[in-house]
């Protein structure tokens, strides 16, 4: 289970983060059916079950049923041991005895092959350069694991409130502290090992270059933040980032203004033959999910084109990112690609070589149009800048 690097949500683990991270996905394909008697070999539909064996066991449950009219299959993984809801996998094939599907979310995939008596599936779950045995049976209602009920989701909170961050504590960053993260679990916001500067792009939805008179220690010094809104349901991303708008200004004695300024910038346009993105079936009010499994492994989810812009250039390029995209709504979508030296300067950490250059994923300009159906412009455009007239370390908690 390999180490994450985070933006926006914690670090997970390779086969259940994703699990914990989803918004909005839900189960199907409840229930037990059985294979019948004469057909055992070519009946894959049903709920299948087996340990995984990735530094500790993993109780693994696969629904099966039939596509949408009786065409192709679907299907959902569930992790019981790491909780969460199901998470529903695509490009389900069957073709007997083979049995693949993916998990676009954690970059999972799956091969088995149904045993002769329709009973059991021997094959291989891969998530990155990791291939583990999973081997499945056949679930009945006396045998199956019982799956456990996701926690309930809050109500939103209503848009027009304007809430405050009603208890926060912001403490320093302990010296071996290692990854960032920005986090939202439920109605609880943290951060880790994040500067005050971090912290404003976050708040304000801006790159550093747009902060001007920022004094040496908004980027040296680290901060890990704890904080919970008054009020009552779920703030959306805008009363997130008021909320911690308000402690900035309150904790830190920040007074500030905007100004207008020309600066070197990228635009995020569409390619010539136009975006390769599928649209979300998250809600469209609910959180985006924005995460890297590694640098150059992003994982996108439930976001638009103004949380992938922001995310470019909050924690991966050194320039501002401008959405000219067009693009409405929110979308699914991962992007890989082999970082430069120029890259993730605000993780703080040396872009290591490829392991193996010759099968290592292209540049991200490149990848973006190949993947994506996008490209980053690099042009000059007048931006929004906030001006630092006062700043303080924070006060006590």
């Amino acid at each position: 289970m390999t180490k994450q690097v985070v933006k926006k949500l914690n670090a997970g683990r390779k086969f259940g983060s994703a699990v914990c991270l989803s918004l909005g996905l839900a189960a199907i394909a409840q229930g037990y059916p059985q294979a019948p008697a004469d057909n055992a070999a070519g009946d894959i539909a049903g709920t299948w079950q087996g340990t995984l064996q990735a530094g500790k066991e993993l109780r693994t449950v696969l629904k099966i049923t039939k596509g949408d009219g009786g065409m192709g299959w679907k299907a959902v993984l569930f992790s019981i041991d790491q909780g969460g809801e199901g998470i529903p996998a695509s490009n389900v094939t069957f073709q007997t005895p083979t049995l693949k599907f993916s998990i676009k979310m954690i970059d999972g995939n799956y091969e088995g092959k149904l045993g002769s008596d329709g009973s059991t599936i021997s094959g291989t779950w891969t998530q990155g350069d990791h291939p583990l045995p999973l081997n499945l049976k056949r679930a009945t209602p006396q045998t199956a694991w019982v799956i456990p009920e996701p926690p309930p989701r809050l109500p939103p909170m209503a848009a027009d409130a304007n809430p405050v961050f009603e208890v926060a504590t912001i403490k320093p960053t302990k010296p071996d502290a290692q990854g960032k993260m920005f986090r939202v679990n439920g109605r609880r916001f943290s951060t880790l090992n994040t500067s005050l500067q971090e912290l404003i792009t976050f708040a304000y939805g801006l790159q550093a270059k747009q902060i001007i008179n920022a004094p040496d220690w908004m980027q040296s010094a680290k901060w890990d933040l704890d904080a919970q809104p008054d009020g009552e349901g779920q703030p959306n991303d805008k009363q997130w980032k008021a909320m911690v708008q308000k402690l900035i200004v309150e904790r830190f004695k920040m007074t500030s203004h905007h100004e207008q300024k020309e600066l070197s910038v990228y635009a995020l346009v569409p390619g010539k033959n136009g975006p390769k993105l599928s649209k979300s079936e998250g809600d469209p009010n609910g959180l985006p999910g924005l995460f890297f499994r590694g640098l150059g492994d992003l994982t996108s989810r439930n976001a638009n084109m103004a949380d992938f812009a922001g995310l470019l250039q909050g924690a991966v390029l050194d320039r501002p990112v401008v959405d000219q995209t067009g693009l409405k709504g929110r979308f699914d979508f991962n992007l890989k690609w082999t970082p430069d030296e120029t890259q993730f300067s605000g993780f703080g950490m040396k872009i290591p070589p490829p392991a193996d250059p010759a099968s290592a994923p292209p540049g991200l300009f490149t990848a973006i149009q190949e993947q994506l159906g996008l490209k980053l412009d690099s042009t000059k455009a007048p931006v929004d800048v906030l001006v630092i007239d006062h700043i303080e370390k924070p006060s006590e908690n």
